[in-house]
């Protein structure tokens, strides 16, 4: 290869990867898969809006209050609230949320026994151990297998995305490869224009990315000499679709100025409150899995000066969120899954350093499930009387997982796909047996 051909196949390669295919990355326009794919289940859900709580949300204070472990335990959060279903009380801090909670159901008996946070991100992400043989796939990146490009989905979004960064604690794709990693957005979907990686460039209109574009094809000298290249024809396609995602009408998807004022104050003007309004919109567009990767929740010091601020922000989104989906018929076919790697501490630790602070838990802990097939108003499984152990139904995260593949449609005891061939199982339960593994009372 002479070298002006050689300069020509990077400068083309290299404008293309940067400015347009970091897009939605490479494996968004790959080849189809060529193994064996199961019949699917018969589904009730179409999407899951998975609210990430990065660092473990403590259960005392959000959704399994113990007021009477007094103030080691509760510290000044010890006056919980009773909601629209009778019997269930949850924290002082979600007054909004109290009155929502016919539409979602608490599991107050959530463990694993892991207290560090990336092999406990890793087990309730994939529903496996850490230290296994194989690195497992999260449920974003099944649900993105079965429900994705390979299976009649059709967008230019990417099927699986996280806002607004990885979750980074674990490999999201595992065995499936870079082909199921999520498209992460990057960005502040508070700010506007919600700066998308890759798809919407602060400061950059629309009239420039068109001259971008012409630009990019006067210096394609590379393909007038070799027009017919099946290699440069692949991809042409991809800068085709690129160009399609910045300026049509899916880039549009990401502009939030599209909503109503009234709406985007109705979520909180916070990065979790928009975060909560665009995960709406992406599963209105037909997105079959949405994270928001909610951080601020790894509180070892002036955990209850956090909370006040906190809890608030999040009764506001969630409760709109779940108000939102309700009204545009969206909560029946929309899986609504909160939680995080583990709980805290149930007993406060007033001590310095911490001065107040909660540490790491994952005997015990709590999860909420709403729509996609799921009851509402109930409880699963039952915490002692500080919280620190699970008195009744443990539920583990591959009995939620299996739970939440259940509504998709997808069978948690068959095979996964993938592209070593290997004989796995999409998530075994934890234990079959009566009142154990998956949440059946919650169908």
């Amino acid at each position: 290869m002479s070298d002006t051909l050689q300069r020509d196949t990077i400068t083309r390669r290299t404008l293309l990867q940067r400015g347009l295919l970091g897009t939605a990355g490479l494996a968004l326009f790959g080849q189809r898969a060529l193994w064996a794919q199961p019949p699917a289940k018969k589904a009730t859900a179409k999407a899951v809006i998975q609210i990430w709580m990065w660092g473990g949300p403590c259960h005392l204070d959000t959704f399994d209050p113990k007021p009477e472990a007094g103030r080691n335990y509760c510290g000044p959060l010890d006056k919980p609230i009773a909601t629209n279903v009778d019997g269930i009380r949850i924290g002082e801090l979600l007054p909004l949320l109290a009155q929502q909670a016919d539409k979602y159901s608490i599991i107050r008996s959530m463990t694993h026994g892991i207290n560090a946070h990336e092999t406990a991100s890793y087990m309730v992400q994939t529903g496996h151990k850490p230290g296994e043989s194989l690195v497992y796939p999260s449920v974003g990146a099944v649900v993105s297998e079965f429900k994705g490009y390979d299976h009649g989905y059709q967008g230019l979004i990417p099927p699986y995305i996280v806002l607004e960064e990885s979750q980074g604690r674990f490999s999201e794709a595992g065995f499936l490869g870079p082909r199921y990693m999520p498209f992460c957005t990057g960005g502040d979907p508070a700010r506007l224009p919600f700066a998308v990686e890759g798809v919407v460039a602060e400061g950059i209109s629309e009239e420039r990315q068109r001259g971008r574009r012409e630009l990019l094809h006067g210096l394609d000298a590379l393909g007038r000499v070799l027009p017919d290249h099946p290699r440069l024809t692949q991809l042409d396609q991809c800068e085709a679709k690129a160009y399609d995602l910045i300026l049509g009408n899916s880039g549009k998807l990401f502009d939030l100025s599209q909503e109503p004022a009234e709406m985007r104050e109705r979520y909180g003007k916070s990065t979790f409150g928009q975060s909560c309004l665009m995960a709406r919109r992406l599963v209105e567009h037909g997105v079959p899995y949405v994270t928001i990767n909610y951080k601020g929740w790894d509180t070892h010091k002036q955990h209850f000066e956090t909370m006040r601020r906190k809890l608030p922000e999040m009764d506001k989104a969630m409760s709109t969120l779940l108000q939102d989906l309700g009204a545009r018929g969206l909560l029946e076919s929309t899986v609504v899954w909160w939680g995080g790697e583990f709980g805290r501490t149930p007993k406060v630790q007033w001590e310095a350093p911490w001065n107040g602070g909660r540490g790491h838990f994952g005997n015990c802990f709590c999860a909420l499930l709403a729509g996609g097939g799921f009851k509402g108003g109930r409880v699963v499984g039952k915490s002692d009387a500080t919280g620190e152990e699970v008195a009744e139904r443990p539920v583990y995260p591959q009995d939620l997982i299996g739970s939440i593949y259940e509504r998709l449609g997808i069978d948690p005891d068959g095979p996964l796909p993938n592209p070593r061939g290997m004989d796995v199982q999409v998530m075994p339960a934890s234990d079959n047996g009566p009142g154990k593994g998956r949440l059946n009372e919650l169908v």
